[in-house]
């Protein structure tokens, strides 16, 4: 048992306090966390060795994996960790930085969503001019936006959600540093400052929600007048996932920052967080993977026998270097 007066860190109440659904909550996540660290890099590997995937697109789509291999190892290792371990208590310092990681990676993964929802928009309503609009410098400024984007408003919350003076026990229902959860451990009146900077996020959140959607409005308005049942079917298998992707993330973290937090546990509270931190980064690989045909095709030539070989001898002088 944890010392709730004493202690200067916080206790995560995770899903259960009975030891066997610890252990089977340690197990589910250990399993989907390697599934989600397996497909993630598999797709990072691919892009970068598989000179045809070199574009503006599949450029984006390693950057988003990248982000989602981050953002699943923010809270899932500790989880599994504090579940294997029976205690759920997490330091100071360990919490302020899963907050900001958690913030950074998540504001990061909107803005690279919303950036590959133009890049699509760009190659289909705009072929003509596509080179010129997603030219290499472009494509690297618009990454090294997303990844400042994200990092200031890590720190952001950080800062602020850490100033806010704490009034009840530092008891979290959650199983990670969840900034809405926390908030009820605030004094009366002293977050306004934290929960002017949530709706200010929310609503940056929102806007991008708003130009994925318009994005597509504009390509699947494109895509109907191609003539070629064939071309539709391609660009559907290219477009849908990213708008499943981007509103399934969007939607379930929406609902869970705009929910006021309840006093006790939610098993709703859960659920919707599990749904926007741990299914994306293990679903994206799988959804991107089985509906593109060229990774299929560059995963198939990766593993042949014939390419084998030479993929050895990128990968020494790679660890030689």
């Amino acid at each position: 048992m944890v010392n709730l007066t004493s202690m200067s860190g916080f206790l995560l109440m995770g899903f259960s306090d009975e030891r066997k659904l610890q252990i089977l909550h340690a197990l589910v996540f250990l399993v989907t966390y390697l599934l989600a660290l397996t497909g993630n890099l598999l797709i990072i590997t691919i892009i970068t060795v598989d000179r045809r995937l070199h574009s503006p697109m599949y450029y984006f789509l390693k950057h988003l994996s990248v982000l989602d291999l981050c953002f699943i190892s923010v809270t899932v290792p500790q989880s599994i960790a504090n579940s294997l371990m029976g205690n759920g208590y997490i330091s100071l310092v360990q919490c302020i930085l899963q907050v900001f990681f958690f913030i950074a990676l998540a504001s990061s993964e909107v803005a690279i969503l919303t950036v590959m929802s133009y890049d699509r928009y760009a190659a289909i309503c705009q072929p003509l001019h596509y080179e010129t609009i997603m030219d290499p410098r472009a494509c690297r400024h618009a990454v090294i936006a997303v990844w400042i984007a994200g990092g200031l408003s890590g720190l952001m919350h950080a800062a602020i959600n850490f100033s806010i003076p704490l009034c009840g026990k530092r008891v979290i229902h959650q199983f990670f540093c969840d900034v809405p959860q926390m908030l009820k451990l605030a004094c009366s009146y002293e977050f306004i400052n934290e929960i002017a900077l949530a709706a200010f996020t929310t609503s940056a959140a929102f806007i991008c929600l708003i130009s994925i959607v318009l994005s597509y409005i504009l390509i699947f308005s494109t895509v109907l007048r191609i003539p070629s049942a064939e071309g539709r079917t391609k660009v559907f298998s290219t477009c849908l996932p990213h708008l499943f992707v981007a509103t399934f993330f969007l939607s379930a973290a929406g609902f869970e920052f705009l929910r006021l937090p309840s006093d006790s546990s939610s098993t709703v509270d859960l659920v919707f967080s599990v749904f926007y931190t741990v299914i994306p980064p293990t679903l994206n690989p799988v959804i991107y993977s089985l509906r593109n045909d060229a990774m299929k095709a560059a995963l198939r030539k990766m593993l042949s026998k014939e390419e084998l070989p030479q993929r050895k001898m990128c990968l020494k002088a790679m660890f030689k270097l």
